[in-house]
């Protein structure tokens, strides 16, 4: 199992350099700017706060709460870091793959698509640095989670809304053409 951590990583490298090659103007900054916030919040929480450690911002409603999740969302399937790598490389490579495909014109979907893999690739670079997430904001009645989690369940909104309400034949034109 350790040795296909090195080969993940290396993968996981080539697929980003890809992806970020792949961008145009703001699709790049949305992509690098969501990881770049993810991991700067990140890493100030684990500089500045002992983990398990809350500091409450407004008392019984919102703290920053320093946990590391191994898990995915709201803490299923917990330590399955190798299967998560794999998952995350998957991600990308589809990604890399079919986003190009998408049509120039749907820049909503484009926008949405870049959150969530953004996200994605942001908590995947802490599951392939530490073995698991850090997560620190914390509204104390729902689990609690970061900057990444954020720009996932921000682009699925996003993409649904797209695929469920845009107009269909205005798509499907653009794909024909």
């Amino acid at each position: 199992m350790k040795s296909i951590i090195p080969i993940l990583k290396k993968i996981l490298l080539s697929v980003e350099l890809l992806i970020v090659v792949a961008l145009v103007h703001w699709e790049k900054v949305l992509f690098v700017g969501i990881i770049a916030l993810d991991q700067f919040t990140k890493s100030r929480v684990v500089a500045t706060m002992r983990l398990g450690e809350s500091i409450p911002v407004i008392e019984n409603f919102f703290h920053f709460t320093y946990v590391t999740n191994p898990g995915a969302a709201f803490g299923i399937l917990p330590n399955q870091r190798v299967f998560f790598l794999i998952m995350g490389a998957a991600l990308l490579i589809l990604f890399a793959i079919f986003y190009p495909r998408v049509p120039k014109t749907d820049q909503l979907l484009k926008f949405g698509v870049i959150c969530l893999v953004s996200g994605s690739t942001a908590n995947l670079i802490d599951r392939v640095q530490l073995g698991a997430v850090v997560d620190f904001f914390d509204f104390r009645v729902w689990p609690i989670f970061n900057v990444a989690d954020i720009a996932v369940v921000a682009g699925m909104f996003v993409m649904v809304y797209v695929i469920i309400f845009m107009e269909e034949p205005r798509r499907v034109e653009e794909v024909r053409r």
